[in-house]
Formats: C-alpha cells, structure tokens, sequence
C-alpha cells in the first residue's frame, strides 16, 4: 500500500514514522510526504530522519537508517498521490485551509482511494462537504508523539462508507496501535474530554489555587493519569489547543471558553514544548 501524507509538520512527520515502521513487516508501506515549498519539503524530510534515528538509537525499531527510510520520498508536487491508496491531511487546525487541501488532494485521487484527515476537533461532515467522494473520507486522529502514542481515534461521518471504517481499523492495528471508532461529533472522544480537564486546569493556575506543577500532580499521583492536564497541553501545543477550544466554544459553548491566560500565552509564542517553554520549559524543543 502506497501512503501519502499532506504536510511534514510534527504531526504529519509522526505519522509518517509510523508508516515507515510498522511492527508489521507487511504494513511497511511507501510513503510520500507533500509539502508546499521546498524549504519545507527538506525540513520535513530531516524531521522524518531525526524521528527514526531517535528510534533506532533507543532500539525501538531495527535495522538501519537507511533501510527505514528506503521507502519515504519528500515531495512539493501534489500529483505525488495520483498513485496513493491512502492519503492522510496534516495541515493545521483551521477549516477553511482543510478544506481547501483536502479538496485538492481528492482532485488527483483515484476514485477508490481513502482520503482521511487528522483533524482532532473539526467535524468531518463540514469537511466532507467540499469533497465529491464523501463515502472515501473519514477521520483518523492520531495523537502527539504519533511514534510512542498507542491510540488513534478512527471518525466515520454520515457519508463514510461502514467497510472503511473496517479497513482503517487493520491499518491502525497494522501500525500497533489501538483504534477507537467515534461518531461524528464536536472534539469526538478525546479532544473533548481532555479539553475540559486542561481549561479547568489553566484555570486553576491563572486564579492561583496550585502551581502547575502541583496541579498536575494532583490528576498524576491522585487519579493516575500517567501526565497532568498541563503537561500534555504543553506536549499538544498551546495553539492546538486554543484551536480545538475555539471550535468547541462555536459548538457546544461557554463551558469551553478559551481562558485568557491560553490566549495570551499562544499570542506570547510561549506554545509547549515545540516553542521551548508553555506552562514548563523545554530543553528538546
């Protein structure tokens, strides 16, 4: 199976890390990455080869760098997916600019192509509304580092077709990692979720009830989440977050109200861990 992957961001480098490295010999696919401009085509394509050397180094994958990257290309042209069986958008968080990619890519598909976004928050019957084969788009949420992140949300809209649904499953599990299948709903299963412990959170710290570092503690050591609410939305990103919280906000209202202190952090560039410094600061970033 040939895999493209729209936008070589954390994201979209992760996932094509996957790909690469399934534990699954068989599901070691070739994988095309589809940038823009050829600055970033050749900043993803080194993202790629730090992730896996990173893997290789810690002895979570085999074999060598060479061999793992046998079968990645990097490319600035969008027909590069003509030949894809499964292409994967990872552009940013916004509706219209996924749309408008999403569209574009579905332009050079075959017709029984999968198409699939990995949006964490926005519903894929609005994307599906631009596209002309909505029974071949669905969503596949991956989650950040995709590399050593053992879940991904598999999001069927009204249009996708049930048999899909199925063959995304055995892609998932081929990569070894656990899907879930949501509905089509505002922030599906774990944005939602996890939104709401993370605003509650930065709430908390912006009124001075804990530092946050012992607020995370709190939901680590007291209900044994394995990373507190404000770690991982450094791990997300500020701006991922405050995307997903615009989106909830417009849909499901006040309770998830992006705080002020979120606004004003992703305005100040301080965005987690890939900035350096959020709500901690970051050596690896």
């Amino acid at each position: 199976m040939k895999v493209g992957i729209l936008g070589g961001g954390r994201m979209g480098a992760g996932i094509a890390h996957a790909f690469l490295t399934s534990p699954d010999a068989a599901s070691r696919h070739d994988v095309v990455v589809v940038e823009r401009d050829e600055e970033l085509r050749d900043a993803a394509a080194q993202r790629i080869r730090e992730s896996l050397s990173r893997s290789i180094d810690r002895g979570v994958i085999d074999g060598s760098l060479e061999e793992a990257i046998s079968t990645l290309r990097a490319s600035t042209d969008i027909q590069d997916f003509a030949d894809c069986d499964l292409v994967i958008e990872a552009v940013p968080e916004d509706r219209a600019l996924k749309s408008e990619a999403l569209a574009l890519v579905e332009s050079v598909l075959s017709e029984d192509a999968a198409l699939a976004s990995n949006t964490s928050s926005i519903s894929i019957e609005a994307l599906a509304a631009s596209l002309m084969r909505p029974q071949n788009f669905l969503g596949l949420h991956f989650f950040n580092p995709v590399p050593s992140s053992s879940l991904v949300e598999v999001v069927s809209g009204s249009a996708t077709d049930p048999a899909l649904i199925e063959r995304a499953r055995g892609w998932v599990e081929a990569l070894g990692k656990t899907p879930i299948v949501v509905r089509d709903a505002p922030g599906f299963a774990s944005s939602r979720l996890g939104l709401v412990l993370a605003l509650e959170a930065i709430r908390m710290l912006d009124a001075g009830v804990a530092s946050a570092e012992d607020i995370d503690r709190a939901m680590e050591l007291g209900y044994r989440h394995p990373m507190g609410p404000l770690r991982t939305t450094d791990v997300v990103g500020l701006d991922v977050r405050l995307g997903i919280a615009e989106e909830l906000y417009a849909t499901l209202g006040e309770r998830f109200a992006p705080p002020a202190l979120l606004r004003q952090m992703v305005a100040d560039g301080r965005l987690g861990r890939k900035s350096g410094e959020g709500f901690y600061r970051w050596d690896d970033a």
